[in-house]
């Protein structure tokens, strides 16, 4: 059997590089502490959980340099000769919040330097033959899409091919950037040719929601608070077909997954309630427009946790967070 030491330190081992230098090292007395807000049964079939799913939706420093490293030399990308194609490639830095693009253009600068023998400063050289858009994860895809049209309005060229490249995209969130952008071109009477490029693709539409790889709990979990705050939301809630684990594998198994849904939802709303500085949209499952229970993304970077995380990860005073979380 398991021990708790055993399944604190597996956890600390998948999320042992986040904010690394900024804030206390992951360890397992934080990661301790955090888990026991939950009841006693729950914690240790938590922490068991959570290990898997952090091994498949955490991204290590080293995870986003592999990727980094594999963008620079892809051989569709780059049409077989990396050189030429960055050489000639403006490399768009034009993201208003946040630091997430600015970082990964500091690794993108290194592993070009290691392939291709030249740095940022070496590209756009003219004449641009394309623009790249580079971000580690797009969720609901407001931030890239207000980036995006306003360089289309502003300071795009009449015709372009534009590259947009995260490790991740939620399928809904860039479903509606696509939409939004592509409608910003027509606007402006642009030719600009879109192309994604991503590891995952995390499925999160409700139309498929038995498929999905985000948070969609099977039913309304037996908490009075709970069923008061679901009762309240604006749309009726659409619960996922029990037994489905999504197409990614982010989850070990339904009780696993069903676990984490049901005690993320009853503690997020628990979270609402202690901490008021939080708006109606910061939802027990996350961040989301949405009247729902809450976006759901297990994503995290080792930069930061996304607001559309679920709130018990992130949120703070008095609740205790599993990972403090930068503001922009």
């Amino acid at each position: 059997m398991t021990t708790r030491k055993e399944l604190l330190d597996a956890v600390v081992a998948q999320i042992a590089d986040y904010r690394e230098g900024e804030i206390p090292a992951m360890n397992a007395t934080h990661v301790d502490r955090w888990v026991k807000q939950f009841p006693g049964d729950t914690q240790d079939p938590l922490l068991a959980e959570l290990a898997h799913v952090f091994s498949k939706t955490y991204f290590t420093r080293k995870n986003v340099k592999q990727f980094l490293n594999a963008i620079v030399a892809h051989e569709k990308l780059t049409d077989g000769d990396p050189a030429a194609f960055w050489k000639n490639a403006g490399i768009l830095n034009i993201q208003t919040a946040g630091n997430s693009q600015r970082d990964m253009l500091a690794v993108l600068d290194k592993a070009l330097q290691k392939t291709c023998g030249m740095g940022l400063a070496q590209c756009g050289n003219a004449p641009v033959s394309s623009y790249v858009y580079i971000d580690d994860a797009l969720f609901s895809g407001g931030r890239i899409k207000h980036d995006i049209i306003k360089w289309i309005r502003e300071a795009a060229p009449q015709k372009a091919k534009l590259h947009i490249i995260t490790i991740a995209y939620h399928r809904l969130g860039q479903w509606r950037t696509e939409t939004d952008i592509k409608d910003a071109i027509k606007e402006e009477g642009k030719s600009i040719e879109l192309s994604w490029w991503r590891v995952l693709e995390i499925e999160d539409r409700k139309k498929y929601i038995d498929n999905s790889d985000v948070l969609r709990p099977t039913a309304v979990p037996a908490d009075h608070a709970t069923a008061q705050y679901v009762a309240g939301l604006k749309l009726d809630p659409v619960f996922r077909a029990p037994g489905q684990l999504g197409a990614l594998g982010f989850f070990s198994s339904d009780a696993g997954r069903s676990l984490l849904e049901q005690q993320f939802l009853v503690s997020g709303v628990r979270v609402r309630a202690l901490c008021p500085h939080l708006n109606t949209y910061m939802r027990p499952l996350g961040n989301s427009m949405m009247g729902t229970t809450g976006f759901g993304s297990m994503i995290v970077t080792y930069r930061n946790c996304p607001n559309n995380a679920p709130l018990v990860l992130w949120a703070g005073d008095p609740w205790y967070p599993l990972f403090p979380r930068k503001t922009n």
